[in-house]
């Protein structure tokens, strides 16, 4: 949360950040006064941001609720990577979950965080918390590690050293057992997490690695702890990662 301070002499840019900020990936819609107070801003302020944004379909209306609007989806689609990697992605992450039986993800590393960028969701599987946008701590997840595993020295004390959060009790917080982590999973070619980042939810992560290239991206298959054991779901997700990885490469070839 934003102090009241940070309020005094921020740019509009700012503003609008906050605003957008202040949509969580649960919300069905928020009204102006919640949407002021979680950016921690003026009611007055949030009244006139909101407006012009609706005007410029950044947002979308609805009565007295506000949505995230379809321009932003529109926005991101045109982003050269994340759209190159689902197209050529879906047909192995379609294939992962019918072996699997289990949601599977698309991520790209972004400074310390990786972001989902495709999701492919089991039918009527228990409802989880990913979703195209999302935003974690690479610490915290196997996304994350399968990706820092095979990056460069300078990447990974990179992240070290901007701190090791904790998202949850599970969650590795410490320098040296990180780096051992890191090592396994270069021997292993997949990355397993449970409850690190989420709880109740398990999680293994292979990236995808072109000759030549520090890897920037990764595929997983997400599930409940008590449906999904990693150790029987690495063979699929690291014959997965493979293939795609084989695909970005002959893609980037031509």
């Amino acid at each position: 949360m934003r102090t009241a301070s940070w309020t005094d002499s921020v740019s509009v840019l700012d503003r609008v950040t906050a605003v957008f900020d202040a949509f969580g990936e649960d919300d069905e819609g928020l009204g102006v006064s919640e949407l002021a107070r979680r950016a921690n801003l003026p009611k007055s302020t949030v009244s006139r941001i909101a407006a012009d944004l609706v005007a410029q379909r950044f947002l979308d209306r609805d009565g007295e609720l506000l949505y995230l609007g379809v321009r932003l989806f529109e926005l991101g689609q045109t982003v050269p990577q994340p759209r190159m990697l689902r197209r050529l992605a879906l047909p192995v992450m379609r294939e992962l979950r019918d072996v699997t039986g289990q949601t599977v993800q698309l991520a790209v590393l972004d400074g310390a965080d990786v972001v989902v960028v495709a999701v492919l969701r089991v039918p009527c599987a228990l409802e989880l918390s990913t979703r195209v946008g999302g935003r974690d701590r690479a610490h915290a997840t196997a996304l994350g590690k399968a990706i820092l595993a095979f990056s460069t020295p300078e990447t990974v004390t990179r992240v070290v050293s901007g701190g090791l959060t904790k998202q949850t009790p599970h969650t590795v917080d410490e320098p040296a057992v990180l780096l051992r982590e890191l090592a396994d999973i270069r021997r292993r070619g997949v990355a397993a997490e449970h409850e690190e980042c989420t709880i109740g939810v398990a999680a293994a992560a292979g990236a995808l690695l072109i000759p030549g290239e520090a890897p920037s991206a990764a595929i997983s298959v997400i599930g409940p702890v008590d449906a999904l054991l990693p150790d029987r779901v690495t063979p699929a997700v690291r014959a997965a990662a493979v293939t795609l990885s084989r695909r970005l490469a002959a893609d980037r070839a031509r």
